[in-house]
């Protein structure tokens, strides 16, 4: 339907020329009569007859219109004179004013036809033709009522004008039942010559009829309505008297009836109002469009001002060195690591837990939530002294995730995905915010372990930008929606406070997050706390896994929605917090089509340099984002190179996600969990040193 619509928009918007670029060329084909005749030409029954207008008479005509500034302007001045003309509309002005041209015709005004987009005929293919007679002539049933038969072609001039190449336009049009109207003065009003030189143009020669030609669009017209309202007075003053094309017809035929119009069948009163609602739905469409596109772009400017702003004073503050959280944090640690058939990266997982350097110890817990695999077993067998695996019946991760912290026996939890790789300081960064009693939680910093496809590529990409880069912002405005599953770390305390991990959203980590900033706990971002994860490596487990991140995450907006009518600090997180996610993570993301609609058709129909400009700016900009924060996370910028490619595969694929969250989160419907395929690499780009062997006389598993 959007194809249509703008199908049909950039139909009715197609480019014309003024009507004096017309050029005449050979006349062989071209009757003698024709080249020696009258501007009124008749070949209706195949006969071809000429006719001119009276003498002393003028009708006035007036092309390209209706144009809602000046054909009102032009028409007040013809009321001023009562004097009646003869409009030559083009169709898509009139399904868009077609008050205006309902005005011209009740005042007396003859309508004619001038095609419908104002192309060049001789070009186009004859059913293409009829097509732009008929579009026109439907669009002046819906604003008169009638239908006329008078035609004017486009770039026409006067009738010793006509060449070979529109003759057989004109013997046509008669074919179609149309009298083809020519121009015996021109008053190049359309060069916009001044007042005189349009007088002096328009002016017939000796006592001679004249069919003047005027403009009533494509411009400035206030000269042809200045010298309109001078031409008038001073040709009566000579005698003449001014009519329409029609009534000066009958006059050279001595009183013979001309049927210049005609009222319109049922039939076609509905085809015109078919067409005339078409064209408004279609312009309605491209305005809306307009209108989003520009919100895109504001929207996307302010997302890169504020990020570079705050984010470069998050990173600055960080890394000064003065900067310290308070006191170093030695208290021992607990990190639980929910797990379900994550044979693949369990046993890289544990042992990099294992054998982190944190001083004040580190507590493994590991929470088999009923695998069907061996991923237990393989924990148990690392024989690793800090590390206790529980097997439980499988009840989702939260519900892991809370019997984890049941069984912790220290006051700082982290909480692990099962297939992330920690660097051996990650857990001694990732607790030292707590020296601020503020602190309820902290995010670390995920990095893409497994880099060898585009597709993680791009996700790598992702995740520096759009991840790391936000988390800078949301710390400094103290309204982090999300701890990461791969990488977080809380008081219990906090987590008493909100009552566990809830499992009433698939997105527990951001559920939790909210209920933190809701509470008065402040959540916080600490970039040295790295771990290493596995991306999906296919397009259709990337689907899946941010299929359910982005209902998850509409889920807990949802269910925070009171924080915005709140006081404290959950009103605080609802009016800041909430509006960032809603404007930033879905609104944008769901306007971003627009980007790549109004890509393609203005490389059809818009001018492709302009449009290729423009997505040029808006990849520079992208990627000076891109630059900006592989910098403030130290990455290489190498990867960047698949930046490009990333707009025409990797985007499209994100926001057609998002529209099918949103779509599931508005129908109600409940989403399942999807278990990604793992391949056990979340490590492969991590360069971790290998963790130090225990002795297997010394280790001792814990099972419960």
């Amino acid at each position: 339907m959007l194809v249509g619509v703008l199908l049909v928009e950039a139909y009715v918007n197609a480019e014309f020329h003024p009507d004096h670029t017309g050029g005449g060329g050979q006349r062989k084909l071209v009757p003698r009569e024709i080249a020696e005749g009258g501007a009124i030409i008749d070949t209706r029954g195949g006969a071809v007859h000429t006719y001119r207008m009276p003498a002393r008479t003028i009708a006035l005509t007036f092309d390209d219109g209706p144009d809602p500034t000046w054909t009102p302007r032009i028409a007040a001045v013809l009321r001023k004179h009562q004097v009646n003309a003869t409009f030559f509309v083009v169709g898509t002005q009139v399904t868009r004013h077609t008050g205006i041209v309902a005005e011209l015709s009740l005042a007396g005004d003859e309508i004619g036809i001038h095609s419908f987009t104002h192309p060049r005929l001789e070009e186009l293919p004859a059913w293409q033709r009829d097509l732009e007679y008929s579009q026109t002539q439907l669009a002046v049933v819906r604003a008169t009522g009638k239908k006329s038969a008078l035609l004017r072609l486009p770039y026409s001039s006067s009738a010793d004008a006509i060449d070979d190449a529109n003759w057989p336009l004109i013997s046509e049009a008669g074919r179609l039942g149309y009298l083809s109207i020519m121009t015996d003065a021109d008053s190049r009003d359309w060069s916009r010559p001044g007042v005189d030189a349009i007088v002096r143009g328009a002016t017939p020669e000796g006592d001679a009829g004249s069919i003047v030609l005027m403009h009533d669009a494509g411009g400035d017209r206030a000269q042809t309505v200045a010298a309109l309202d001078r031409f008038i007075p001073l040709m009566r003053s000579r005698g003449y008297t001014f009519s329409t094309i029609s009534e000066g017809l009958v006059k050279a035929l001595d009183g013979q009836p001309v049927s210049a119009e005609a009222q319109a069948a049922p039939d076609d009163r509905r085809r015109a109002f078919a067409l005339v609602a078409a064209v408004r739905v279609a312009d309605w469409v491209m305005d809306t469009l307009g209108l989003l596109f520009l919100v895109v772009g504001l929207l996307t400017i302010a997302r890169t001002v504020t990020l570079f702003l705050l984010a470069g004073r998050h990173a600055r503050r960080r890394r000064s060195k003065d900067w310290a959280w308070g006191p170093p944090v030695d208290l021992p640690v607990s990190v639980v690591v929910p797990a379900y058939n994550e044979k693949e990266g369990i046993e890289a997982a544990v042992r990099s837990l294992a054998s982190g350097d944190h001083p004040g110890g580190i507590e493994v817990v590991v929470v088999d939530d009923g695998s069907t695999d061996n991923t237990a077993a393989l924990a148990e067998g690392l024989r690793l002294p800090n590390v206790r695996v529980v097997r439980i019946p499988n009840g989702g991760k939260p519900n892991a995730l809370n019997v984890g912290v049941a069984l912790a026996r220290h006051d700082i939890i982290v909480m692990v995905d099962g297939d992330t790789v920690f660097e051996p300081d990650a857990v001694r960064h990732l607790v030292q915010p707590f020296a601020d009693p503020s602190v309820g939680a902290v995010a670390g910093n995920v990095k893409v372990g497994n880099r060898d496809s585009i597709v993680a590529r791009w996700q790598h990409i992702e995740y520096v930008i759009g991840f790391n880069l936000d988390r800078r912002l949301y710390d400094i405005l103290r309204c982090m929606p999300t701890i990461p599953g791969a990488i977080g770390a809380f008081r219990r305390e906090a987590l008493r406070d909100i009552g566990g991990i809830s499992h009433e959203t698939l997105a527990e980590d951001t559920d939790a997050t909210m209920a933190l900033c809701r509470s008065g706990w402040r959540v916080v971002y600490e970039e040295r706390a790295r771990a290493w994860t596995e991306a999906p490596s296919t397009l259709r487990q990337l689907w899946l896994q941010r299929y359910r991140w982005s209902y998850g995450t509409m889920q807990a907006m949802w269910k925070h929605r009171r924080s915005l009518v709140d006081g404290g600090p959950s009103g605080r997180f609802g009016r800041v917090g909430l509006p960032f996610i809603a404007f930033f993570g879905i609104a944008l993301p769901l306007l971003a089509p627009l980007i790549d609609i109004m890509l393609v058709y203005g490389l059809f129909f818009s001018g492709w340099m302009i449009t290729t400009g423009l997505w040029l700016a808006m990849l520079a900009m992208q990627l000076l984002t891109a630059v900006v924060a592989f910098r403030l996370d130290r990455e290489q910028l190498r990867p960047l190179w698949v930046l490009p490619l990333q707009q025409f595969v990797y985007r499209q694929l994100m926001y057609l996600v998002l529209i099918q969250s949103l779509g599931t989160a508005l129908t109600g419907a409940r989403l399942r969990w999807h278990k990604l395929h793992r391949a056990g690499s979340a490590g492969a780009s991590a360069n971790l040193a290998p963790p130090p062997a225990v002795p297997r006389g010394v280790a001792k598993v814990g099972r419960e």
